[in-house]
């Protein structure tokens, strides 16, 4: 099975390839950054439109450049209060070349209120360095989640699982759909 998926994130990536595992073998995923077209610290239904406009120019990446693959994926995090609370969210989208189109979030985690504008301003991984100090192993594989859970849930975690949840379309055929 042939995947591409919307980043050049390796964490993103491994989670990503971790969720197809569990039901698909013989899974090649390549990596291609594309746009989101929403701005760099997504709010609320931004963060769904990100990840949707990944998959659409992952898509069109792939026409132009003459790239087969069975399933177009994308995941974008960002900060939303859709329940009342800030929190932050992954939505991973997936698209066969059907365009038949499934989604899901991953697990959310409150954002301090004292804390939201300065997200939204900038983004929560510069936020994140201003409290934890930089560290380059974060961005590249752990994420921030990983410090606010004492290293016990990874960027790489909360991808796999959005990454799953978008997959019931898929894995319950008819059944679901």
């Amino acid at each position: 099975m042939k995947v591409l998926i919307g980043t050049k994130n390796q964490g993103k990536i491994e989670g990503a390839k971790k969720a197809l595992g569990h039901y698909f073998d013989n899974i090649e995923i390549v990596g291609i950054p594309v746009n989101s077209d929403v701005p760099d610290q997504p709010v609320n239904n931004q963060i769904y439109e990100g990840a949707k406009n990944r998959v659409k120019n992952l898509k069109k990446y792939a026409e132009e450049n003459n790239v087969e693959a069975d399933l177009f994926l994308a995941i974008e995090s960002g900060i939303n209060d859709l329940l009342g609370r800030w929190m932050i969210t992954n939505i991973a989208v997936i698209e066969d070349s059907k365009d038949f189109e499934s989604y899901g979030t991953s697990p959310s985690f409150p954002v301090p209120e004292n804390l939201v504008k300065d997200i939204i301003d900038t983004d929560l991984s510069q936020v994140m360095n201003k409290l934890f100090t930089e560290d380059d192993e974060r961005h590249n594989r752990g994420g921030g989640v990983q410090l606010l859970t004492h290293d016990k849930i990874s960027r790489i975690d909360l991808t796999e699982y959005a990454f799953i949840m978008a997959l019931t379309k898929y894995i319950n055929g008819e059944k679901w759909r």
